[in-house]
């Protein structure tokens, strides 16, 4: 635990702390794509999306395809393919409540993320959809976000962490599969089993569309 005396609640307290940010960082923050901004999503095969409920409760979802999947619509407009995963629908029912998102680039390799925050729309135009092709499966929706602020953020902490430096990676010996995760924390129609096995027909490039 911690002293709770010690516990920073204002702005001016916060700032005593951390000195200002140099000019560049006080000025990175753009309203549009540029062509740095759109060559780093045209190269990332990951994105995080942020969201949260009219309660405040948050969500973040990891999406993942080919470099370039996520379409770059016009200099201030993105769309993102739903592909299927849990079917929990998380981020889009909280897209229904609250529309506001905000989205993180990972380029492999790359240090710095780009981050983008902007409103979500849920699509089903079938022009949009049918660009998204792969493997021959469209998405049966798209989540399409008007851009209000994008910014590139430094590598320090992807520096710090190592994360693309396997001879740094740690130890995952004795840690549970997702399987065993699910079977011990779920109720399941399915065995540890039948799970493990489902799950590496994925690795196999499987029920991925």
């Amino acid at each position: 635990m911690f002293d709770p005396q010690h516990v920073i609640t204002t702005a001016e307290n916060l700032r005593r702390l951390v000195p200002p940010p140099r000019p560049a960082q006080e000025t990175k923050v753009l309203a549009a794509l540029d062509t740095h901004c759109r060559r780093w999503i045209q190269r990332s095969p990951f994105v995080v999306i942020s969201s949260v409920d009219l309660a405040g409760n948050m969500d973040l979802s990891p999406k993942g395809d080919p470099p370039g999947f996520v379409q770059i619509l016009n200099n201030t407009t993105v769309a993102i393919p739903d592909r299927p995963g849990n079917r929990r629908l998380d981020t889009l029912n909280n897209l229904l409540q609250q529309p506001k998102v905000g989205l993180m680039f990972i380029v492999p390799g790359r240090g710095e993320v780009l981050r983008v925050s902007g409103t979500g729309q849920i699509v089903t135009d079938p022009d949009l959809l049918s660009t998204m092709t792969v493997a021959r499966q469209s998405p049966r929706l798209a989540l399409v976000v008007t851009i209000d602020e994008v910014m590139f953020h430094c590598g320090k902490s992807v520096i710090r962490s190592k994360l693309w430096s396997p001879c740094e990676w740690p130890d995952i010996e004795g840690l549970a599969s997702y399987a065993e995760c699910l079977g011990d924390q779920t109720t399941s129609d399915e065995t540890v089993t039948q799970m493990e096995a489902r799950f590496a027909s994925w690795q196999e490039g499987n029920e991925l569309y």
